[in-house]
């Protein structure tokens, strides 16, 4: 029963994570409607400092990138264009995130999106041993290694934010 249970709650991002045989820990919790990423990391006790937000953005060349960063903190786009290559990335609207990514807001991580985008973390992730990221969906959040976090999604480590 217990395992019926279990697989109820496994995401896309999850079952990547588990076919590459990293480690992680899910907290889930009851969440109705979004909450910004400092009240629930809060909210669940844990380090603000180490949650972190997907944020997907286009370049001006078409293609769509995803920069995840400290939940407390914004992205800088000039810095994250040069990360990526482009002249220039603006975020896309909420209501776009869905048809892009597959996932909706509050829910949304590079883990397991629609497409593999290029994704870059900030480089305040390597100072801890373990960051928390969206479980990709709402109510559920992941905790994992920032190695194996790059590892699953191919990102690169660099300064993005101000």
């Amino acid at each position: 029963m217990a395992k019926d249970k279990e697989k109820d709650i496994k995401t896309n991002a999850m079952r990547i994570l588990d076919t590459l045989g990293v480690s992680y820990e899910v907290i889930t919790y009851t969440c109705d409607e979004f909450v910004d990423g400092v009240h629930l990391a809060e909210q669940l006790g844990q380090p603000v400092e180490q949650t972190f937000k997907t944020l997907v953005a286009q370049g001006k060349s078409g293609g769509y990138f995803a920069f995840v960063i400290p939940v407390a903190e914004e992205l800088d786009l000039k810095a994250a264009a040069r990360a990526v290559g482009e002249k220039a990335v603006e975020l896309i609207h909420v209501k776009d995130l869905n048809k892009v990514t597959g996932y909706i807001r509050g829910g949304c991580t590079a883990i397991g999106m629609k497409k593999d985008y290029p994704t870059v973390i900030d480089e305040t992730c390597v100072l801890f041993d373990k960051i928390m990221v969206s479980g990709g969906r709402l109510g559920s959040q992941i905790v994992l290694s920032p190695d194996d976090f790059m590892r699953a999604t191919g990102a690169k480590c660099l300064p993005i934010i101000f």
